[in-house]
């Protein structure tokens, strides 16, 4: 029986986005206060994903034997190091999350049975690399406090509370919504990177964050004016919102993950872009809840 898992490690050091072939104004218009001389550091956390069967003492890989590979390769010798001149593979592509974390596939991949590599630089932004050559996952983490009522007004109050219990009460209710936008693309080979960081933070602030954050969904948003807000109809048309505008970076929206409390969250991929119907195309509370 396959079966993955996964181990973590930290380490902390510096890196600069600094391309000597470019003017220190081209490397400020391109790469703005990352570029700053002597660079800025991070505190590292580093997730490696592992699979393989089970064996007969219920181990897919003993940690013991895993804990020093990823020690010797990785954390021994780009912790207190500036990333920039850690590794040579640095010199040609720069450190960034999504290039430093496919440079770590390539220096375990000898070594374990990988299947992943997820790297945070910070709990706001972490990539994801598969070994699948240059592409890679980046994802940003932001967040925007919103009211909204669960209720189809073609039912009565108590259809509506029969459905949504709670939810349905006149007023509302607010939630602090956490927002995870996961976008795919190829990783560039000098810059390191698949997108712009500044450009997609801007669009989901753009599209998102700004029209969303203090709102009463149902009664701001034109959208959940036929549909209903729930987190699963919310996360289908922050997708619709971002897929276009995403593309202009060069890379692609991949997943939407919002997260309405610690015990709920959705999320869609966009692989299957089909916003659900509104209520006044005939479409059930019920048919409106599923993604």
């Amino acid at each position: 029986m396959k079966c993955v898992i996964n181990r973590r490690a930290q380490f902390s050091a510096s890196h600069r986005y600094w391309l000597p072939e470019l003017s220190d104004a081209e490397n400020q218009q391109r790469f703005g206060a990352c570029s700053r001389a002597p660079g800025h550091g991070h505190n590292y956390e580093l997730f490696v994903s592992m699979e393989g069967d089970l064996d007969e003492y219920g181990m897919v890989l003993n940690l013991s034997d895993v804990k020093p590979v990823i020690k010797e390769q990785v954390t021994s010798q780009l912790d207190f190091s500036f990333l920039n001149e850690a590794w040579p593979e640095f010199q040609d592509t720069l450190p960034t999350t999504e290039n430093v974390a496919r440079i770590i596939w390539q220096r375990l991949a000898p070594h374990l049975p990988l299947v992943r590599i997820q790297l945070f630089e910070n709990p706001e932004l972490w990539a994801d690399y598969t070994g699948d050559d240059m592409e890679a996952y980046l994802t940003i983490k932001t967040h925007f406090s919103a009211a909204h009522r669960l209720a189809n007004p073609k039912l009565s109050m108590e259809e509506n509370k029969e459905i949504y219990g709670k939810c349905a009460r006149p007023h509302g209710h607010g939630h602090n919504y956490h927002l995870e936008v996961t976008v795919k693309g190829n990783i560039d080979p000098r810059t390191g990177m698949l997108a712009d960081l500044v450009d997609v933070q801007k669009i989901i602030d753009e599209h998102v964050v700004e029209p969303f954050d203090h709102t009463f969904l149902n009664k701001d948003i034109p959208y959940f004016a036929e549909v209903v807000p729930t987190a699963e109809n919310i996360a289908v048309h922050i997708r619709s919102l971002l897929a276009a505008p995403m593309q202009e970076t060069g890379a692609q929206l991949h997943k939407v993950k919002l997260i309405e409390s610690p015990n709920n969250s959705a999320e869609v991929y966009c692989e299957a872009p089909v916003e659900p119907k509104s209520l006044a195309e005939g479409s059930s509370a019920q048919e409106l809840t599923a993604v």
